[in-house]
């Protein structure tokens, strides 16, 4: 095997959590060798036109080929390709794009971080997080708490706080201290209870392990106001804004993961505005470029930065940081995007058509292997099982993996994640996007929903 199959090999088995073949993950699927990009369209080496139904991996706001995008970078590129952060140095695009995120952002989150992924990010966080405690003579209070189905990124600190098995098999994660608390998923998690007691459970549960734990030992609570990669996990009604009070009560950093969520997602620019609350430390990336570069960032709040602020003028250095920390190139390409974003008014854009998918999508709720449709401003997932008892329908993964396998025939790439279905178009879409995706949509859960009754499932 050569190097580049090798490299398929253990890229899509990393990917493919529930094989039910024999055969390893790229023999059986692929792969699909995308060549280019228009709007919301892709195209693979075979010429064949495919709706991208995920955005790229949740991430591409403004479309692909947007040449504004590819002009700023040349721009960049000719001015100043690259230079570092360190040692007091700065660069244009990074200080305009720190002002602009800073503007943008809820509450004081005024200071700004910048790395190269969520995952750089989200473990960039933790060191944060434990470097700032220590400053404040708390040297014990260094766990996380966490969400099972969270996704926080792949990296040894982010990945530990992941709330996702096969995330953490084999890799001996976690390796940080964080507890992971119930998924607040009300349809699977919380049958026979309402919204307002599922929420109320939660909150409980969330409660009494800071008090098991002991307050003083609890640093962080994390979370995605909607979560992703997880199975786009909707939260119940009044959930975020009580996880916000009691991280407060007991003195608890409220850390929002918003790389799915940031910039116009759900309809709102961020989605801790969606759902009422305000981080002490929000993480974004993915749409902050449409990923056309790699970029992410952190913002804190003063509070946060004046203790670590403190501790580096004590110790003569912040040891922390990256090559390519606020890359002047990618830093530039932020700001052309979210330029792009405001002046299109994609926001309104993402409300406006996100409403629409979601109430196209509804009438998937006829399939007989849909057992929930859920989702937010331009996010859903679709998920397969018994719709009264949140049950699956045949082996874990393998009728969502059929639909995913049968839209990419439709001319529709989605995502499977375990027994769901998922979507994230990019937040150009219009009308007749929207109307065309769902239509393959429920032509690939009609094929399936026919395979499952020749084979029993239902």
């Amino acid at each position: 095997m050569n190097k580049i199959s090798n490299s398929l090999a253990i890229s899509d088995q990393a990917h493919s959590i529930h094989p039910y073949t024999n055969m390893r993950a790229h023999e059986r699927d692929g792969p699909m060798i995308i060549t280019h990009g228009k709007g919301v369209h892709v195209y693979d080496s075979e010429g064949r036109e495919y709706i991208e139904g995920l955005g790229g991996l949740w991430s591409v706001a403004v479309g692909f080929s947007e040449p504004r995008l590819r002009e700023a970078a040349m721009r960049q590129m000719d001015a100043l390709p690259y230079y570092h952060s360190f040692a007091h140095k700065a660069h244009e695009p990074s200080i305009k794009l720190a002002e602009k995120l800073a503007h943008m952002s809820p509450g004081d989150l005024n200071r700004v971080f910048f790395t190269n992924s969520g995952s750089e990010a989200n473990d960039t966080v933790v060191k944060m997080v434990w470097f700032m405690n220590n400053a404040l003579g708390r040297p014990e209070k260094k766990k996380f708490l966490a969400r099972l189905k969270g996704y926080h990124g792949i990296t040894v600190a982010a990945g530990s706080l992941t709330g996702l098995p096969a995330n953490h098999k084999d890799f001996d994660l976690p390796a940080i201290p964080v507890t992971h608390l119930t998924c607040p998923h009300h349809w699977k998690n919380g049958q026979g209870e309402s919204e307002a007691e599922f929420t109320a459970r939660l909150l409980k549960e969330t409660e009494d392990t800071i008090l098991a734990e002991g307050p003083e030992t609890i640093a962080a609570f994390i979370g995605e106001p909607v979560m992703g990669a997880g199975g786009v996990i909707t939260p119940p009604e009044g959930y975020w804004p009580g996880i916000a009070a009691l991280c407060k009560k007991y003195d608890i950093l409220l850390v929002a993961d918003e790389v799915i969520n940031g910039f116009g997602r759900l309809g709102t620019t961020f989605g801790c505005q969606r759902y009422d609350f305000t981080p002490d430390i929000m993480v974004v990336s993915k749409q902050l470029t449409s990923s056309y570069m790699p970029l992410a960032a952190i913002m804190v709040s003063e509070q946060v930065y004046d203790a670590i602020a403190d501790n580096t003028e004590k110790l003569g250095t912040f040891g922390h940081g990256y090559t390519a920390s606020g890359h002047p190139v990618a830093t530039a390409v932020a700001l052309e995007n979210l330029a792009i974003i405001e002046e299109r008014d994609l926001i309104g854009n993402a409300a406006r058509m996100g409403e629409l998918m979601q109430t196209q999508l509804k009438a998937l709720e006829g399939n007989p292997i849909v057992g929930e449709v859920r989702g937010v401003g331009l996010i859903a997932g679709i998920e397969v099982g018994k719709k009264d008892t949140a049950e699956a329908i045949g082996p874990m993964g393998v009728l969502a993996k059929s639909v995913y396998m049968n839209a990419q025939e439709e001319g529709l790439i989605c995502r499977n994640v375990y027994d769901t279905v998922a979507l994230c178009p990019p937040l150009i879409v219009t009308e007749d996007d929207i109307t065309q995706m769902v239509e393959r949509l429920t032509r690939a859960f009609d094929r399936t929903a026919e395979w499952a009754k020749a084979e029993g499932h239902i």
